[in-house]
């Protein structure tokens, strides 16, 4: 895919949608592409007052292996829309994932920043308004959950890496449970990212 252009928090891009008007053709067909981080997983968990175990038995969420490692993501119904999705509007719309957020835009990392890109006739919406990055993105703390982004990234990054040059499937799946345990089953306390540091680094 070829990125035209790269946009930070202040910067004007076109993808205002004006409130989608009843469209949700970005909540239809996703299948396994909507990624839940633990950011992500926290604010759903505590938006709707349940366990990470509690959204998967209720198929909320599924959960599928992404480059060695086990991630979860937003579950699609058998007609394939959202399984947040209710009479065409997002159910979870205050507290929808960072991908959901981020459409039409995409993101790229490097080792310390993170920046978007539009992905272009991605959303049907016709005359899109332009609206700085950070007020579309609708995210407190921006600079704080950027910089979390981008450890997130760098960890998935090198734990795929490590996984990828292991052939002990015994090892393999050490890994994979203590990731899922560290970031997605125990729960979070008030504070998210202190907590996500903290178990940041006890995989070094």
């Amino acid at each position: 895919m070829e990125i035209n252009k790269l946009y930070a928090d202040n910067d004007m891009v076109r993808v205002g949608c004006h409130d989608c008007e009843g469209c949700s053709s970005c909540c239809t067909g996703m299948d396994d592409t909507v990624l839940l981080d633990p950011y992500d997983v926290y604010r759903l968990c505590k938006g709707l007052n349940k366990r990470f175990e509690q959204l998967l038995i209720e198929q909320k969420v599924d959960m599928h292996t992404d480059g060695g490692l086990i991630l979860p993501h937003l579950k699609m119904r058998e007609d394939d829309t959202c399984a947040f999705l209710e009479n065409g509007r997002c159910s979870i719309h205050a507290i929808r994932p960072g991908i959901c957020r981020l459409f039409p835009l995409g993101r790229q990392y490097s080792e310390d920043t993170v920046r978007y890109f539009l992905l272009e006739d991605a959303c049907p919406a016709q005359n899109k308004t332009k609206m700085k990055v950070g007020k579309w993105l609708d995210q407190e703390n921006l600079k704080q959950y950027e910089d979390f982004l981008v450890a997130w990234h760098n960890l998935t990054k090198k734990l795929r890496e490590e996984l990828s040059e292991q052939t002990d499937e015994t090892y393999q799946k050490q890994v994979c449970t203590l990731f899922l345990q560290l970031f997605f089953m125990r729960p979070y306390g008030d504070d998210f990212f202190a907590d996500f540091y903290e178990r940041k680094n006890l995989l070094g």
